[in-house]
């Protein structure tokens, strides 16, 4: 295929390129949006907006407090481990600042997954909510991390509710376990170490990592994606061509339901709305429906960014379908596959088409976007600005328009490779930058793009990844376990459920209580097995590799799929 075939796809108004270079580093783009967008809202959550103005006032005095109080150094590496509060962007921004390295890190995750993280990321730092710092505590004295700062769901709210809050969360809700970390610091003490303190404001290279991103990838092993400044820029320049003609610059309130750890969230609400100076409402807990739509009862947003099931679930509540739509002229869906039904639904009920997505971790992660003003329900859209995408057969040989075989995309937004992995990355990403991103794909005619077959075993839950080899290294973990396999099936809530299959010794009797336990103390909860089934032995090959794909096919003949 050539690279001019995308050259006229493009609807007009949208740049079939994008300068990647236009800013050195995130750095320069944050500080850009706060002179020009200072006095415009950025972040809302609980009932208190933090400006750009004061964004920038308070992620500098957390950037002094790294600098002037911390033997921290640049390219050192922070964990953040927090849901949507406002917190998150000051932290994010304030070590960045600083020249630190972002892990972000899912807030629910098990102490095992909690200590597999920072050791392989060689974090010397964690900010976490106090929610899971009882966790924190077991965990970082077996790793290298040096210096904890805890914060509190209340924390940046004026003095009264701040209180008030960190009172109901913990004493009433009973939702902060005890906990003690030697040498741990208060947020807000931190921050008052640093105000007023100078900042020696970082300056990397574009190609330097900014973020460390953990994904699966195409396997099962948790790995940190290296995702450059220039990946980021890039990647938040794509975004904002794509949206510019739905879009304004300092007038846009966008609903944030999807976690800011989440590299989706992360790159468009931290950076390609920052940009443009636009408003993001942060909900913390978007599986607290009624509260979610009280918050969104305040608010005329003009847009709004979730996925299929947090779609569904809405368009099912009696009190969001009261709300006035007459603003929303934006709906993204990424991060899981946007059924029809759903898109319908959504636009019956608010008024508002939904532009489907496509992307990954490793490609930071929009790769492809349908164009607001050109919505084709049932693709994944044409490619960003600057990106190329081909289909591929086993033998790498590029199919050509129509064919049928693996997605390889190709731009400013990939990769630079996974952290300390080069294994690992040479499989994914060849020499000319092409990434293979597992997924079977056909480029259609016009442009347009079209998910056809899925990973091979990857489970989507709900938008998050989940791999069948992590779920089973756990399993195998209970005594008596011969043998296990782990599966997606369809689920109308979740897109995808978990459901694993065991074979024990002959002696060995097991409950599916304690499976199901055993898998809740040692993953996140959206990785717990929905279903258990017990069986004498499990299908292999003639080498004696489970055969998922022959399990996948007996549960989906139940379920009268074909």
């Amino acid at each position: 295929m050539t690279d001019n075939f995308w050259a006229d796809k493009y609807p007009a108004g949208i740049p079939t390129e994008i300068n990647p270079d236009q800013f050195p580093n995130i750095q320069a783009v944050f500080r850009h949006s706060c002179e020009r967008f200072a006095d415009k809202p950025a972040f809302t959550n609980l009932g208190r907006t933090l400006t750009y103005g004061e964004l920038h006032k308070l992620s500098g005095q957390f950037a002094a407090y790294l600098q002037k109080h911390t033997d921290l150094k640049p390219g050192d590496r922070i964990a953040v481990q927090m849901p949507n509060i406002l917190q998150y962007p000051v932290v994010v921004f304030g070590a960045m600042r600083a020249g630190l390295v972002v892990v972000n890190t899912n807030p629910l995750y098990t102490a095992r997954e909690m200590e597999h993280q920072f050791n392989d990321s060689g974090a010397k730092a964690l900010v976490c909510l106090a929610n899971m710092a009882h966790l924190a505590e077991q965990v970082v004295p077996k790793t290298g991390i040096r210096h904890v700062v805890v914060t509190e769901v209340g924390d940046m709210l004026p003095a009264l509710k701040r209180l008030l809050v960190n009172t109901v969360v913990k004493h009433v809700k009973k939702m902060v376990p005890p906990f003690r970390i030697p040498g741990a610091v208060k947020l807000n003490d931190a921050l008052a170490k640093g105000a007023g303190q100078p900042v020696t404001e970082a300056s990397p290279d574009s190609g330097e990592v900014a973020v460390l991103q953990y994904t699966g990838g195409t396997t099962g092993v948790a790995k940190g994606a290296m995702l450059t400044h220039r990946n980021l820029v890039a990647n938040m320049l794509q975004a904002k061509a794509l949206m510019a003609s739905g879009m304004g610059e300092g007038c846009e309130i966008i609903v944030a339901p999807l976690p800011l750890y989440h590299i989706y969230a992360f790159t468009f609400h931290c950076m390609a709305m920052m940009i443009t100076g636009n408003h993001n409402l942060l909900i913390t807990n978007p599986r607290d429906l009624p509260a979610m739509v009280k918050d969104l009862s305040q608010f005329r947003f003009t847009g709004f960014v979730g996925l299929n099931t947090l779609f569904v679930a809405l368009c099912n509540n009696e009190d969001f379908k009261k709300l006035d739509f007459s603003g929303l002229k934006l709906t993204l869906s990424g991060g899981m596959a946007l059924q029809l039904a759903t898109a319908e639904l959504w636009q019956k009920v608010t008024g508002s088409p939904i532009c489907e997505g496509y992307g990954m971790t490793e490609t930071s992660p929009v790769a492809s976007v349908n164009p607001p003003q050109n919505i084709q329900i049932g693709t994944i859209g044409i490619p960003a600005p600057s990106t190329l995408c081909k289909v591929i057969d086993e033998d790498g040989k590029d199919l050509g328009i129509g064919a049928v075989g693996e997605l390889c995309v190709k731009g400013p937004q990939v990769m630079k490779g996974y952290w300390q992995r080069q294994e690992a990355t040479d499989e994914v990403l060849d020499a000319e930058g092409w990434l293979r991103t597992g997924d079977v794909a056909v480029i259609q005619e016009d442009g347009f793009m079209r998910i056809v077959d899925r990973k091979k075993d990857m489970i989507l839950v709900s938008g998050f990844n989940v791999y069948p080899n992590e779920l089973e290294d756990v399993l195998v973990t209970l005594p008596g376990v011969v043998q296990c396999a782990a599966i997606g099936i369809p689920d109308d809530k979740s897109g995808e459920s978990i459901k694993v299959f065991i074979s024990t010794k002959p002696d060995v009797t097991l409950t599916e209580k304690q499976v199901i336990d055993h898998m809740r103390a040692n993953l996140t909860g959206y990785k717990v097995a929905r279903h258990v089934e017990f069986r004498a032995e499990l299908p292999t090959t003639n080498v004696g590799k489970i055969l998922r794909r022959e399990l996948r096919d007996e549960e989906l003949k139940k379920l009268g799929h074909k």
